[in-house]
């Protein structure tokens, strides 16, 4: 079991005249890169008033120098927003400049008011992303200058430049919560990033088709390859525990409502409607109850945690001296 993080730096427009909330967030991976943790994944959102990171590889390029061996993540790059060329570039940067610890997380985006905000009508949005990737593989790949043409992008005469560290690309990462479009991440070769909101059944259910998807694609299953987001707090009371379980299931609630349009949906219909019960979708509570829960999960193929739960470095300290340990020597003893 390895454990990684998700999520990203917070300032509000207007909220202070400095850099707390990204200094704040910086010296958290930095901690985490101290502590052994596999991987912190940022997001990139837009227009949602709450101050959410929107320019990632930015803050990966600078992470990148800042940290020494933690795997930098994008959870996700909204294909549609970006001009393929330029995005080649930037991903083939920050993994040059990481050596090649970066780690590409790739979607089409959800969220209405960035769709409204960048004037891109969202049924194009799937079109766009297949259009992208295809356009920054070739970029990557490409050895000779080339044209390309379509409705959407225009370029001559190119060759991008630098090429990435990992050939022939960067490790590309997608959500996915439908069973269909599990079924395509394997098929597509990517790796597979399943959302904080399914419980338990849901998971079981969406391991099990992306294994067999897998099987049916001829391709090895490798639990290093999906990363399933949760919430994780360890706690020293059953009153604690109650405590902050109260406190997550109300943040929840409001997660979604970041940017949403009145009348518009305000989350993935992908997403699981759980009442997210302690033992579900949450692992939060003693240390002992915390391993349970992962353990449940890995007895359904999970081996890779991406913990939402950014900005307490006394909780990633308890991670890596409580949770951890339990898992590297369980492995330890097998090997």
């Amino acid at each position: 079991m390895k454990i990684g993080l998700f999520g990203g730096a917070m300032q509000k427009r207007g909220e202070t005249a400095d850099s707390k909330g990204y200094d704040d967030f910086v010296n958290y991976v930095i901690a985490a890169d101290r502590l052994g943790f596999e991987s912190v994944f940022i997001v990139e959102h837009h227009f949602s008033g709450i101050g959410q990171v929107s320019a990632s590889m930015c803050m990966l390029s600078y992470l990148a120098g800042r940290t020494t061996n933690i795997r930098l993540g994008t959870a996700v790059m909204v294909l549609p927003w970006h001009n393929p060329i330029l995005l080649a570039e930037q991903a083939a940067t920050v993994d040059m400049v990481s050596g090649g610890r970066f780690d590409f997380g790739i979607g089409k985006g959800y969220r209405d008011i960035e769709f409204k905000g960048f004037c891109i009508p969202k049924e194009e949005a799937q079109a766009r992303y297949e259009e992208t990737v295809a356009l920054m593989k070739k970029a990557w790949t490409a050895e000779e200058r080339f044209d390309y043409h379509s409705d959407n992008w225009n370029f001559e005469d190119i060759l991008v430049e630098p090429a990435p560290i990992q050939r022939p690309h960067p490790p590309l990462w997608t959500a996915a919560g439908s069973p269909d479009s599990i079924i395509k991440v394997a098929h597509d070769g990517y790796n597979l990033l399943l959302d904080q909101f399914g419980g338990l059944e849901l998971t079981e259910a969406r391991m099990t088709n992306f294994q067999n998807a897998c099987k049916d694609a001829g391709r090895a299953y490798d639990a290093m390859e999906v990363g399933l987001s949760r919430t994780i707090i360890v706690t020293d009371s059953e009153e604690e525990t109650e405590r902050v379980f109260a406190e997550r299931a109300e943040r929840q609630k409001n997660i979604n409502q970041f940017g949403k349009l009145p009348g518009l949906p305000d989350k993935p219909v992908s997403y699981d409607d759980s009442s997210n019960a302690r033992d579900d979708a949450y692992l939060i509570g003693q240390p002992k109850e915390v391993i349970a829960g992962l353990r449940r999960l890995e007895s359904m193929g999970v081996g890779y945690i991406l913990m939402t739960t950014i900005g307490d470095e006394t909780l990633l300290e308890r991670v890596a001296t409580e949770i951890l340990p339990e898992f590297e020597v369980a492995k330890n003893a097998a090997e």
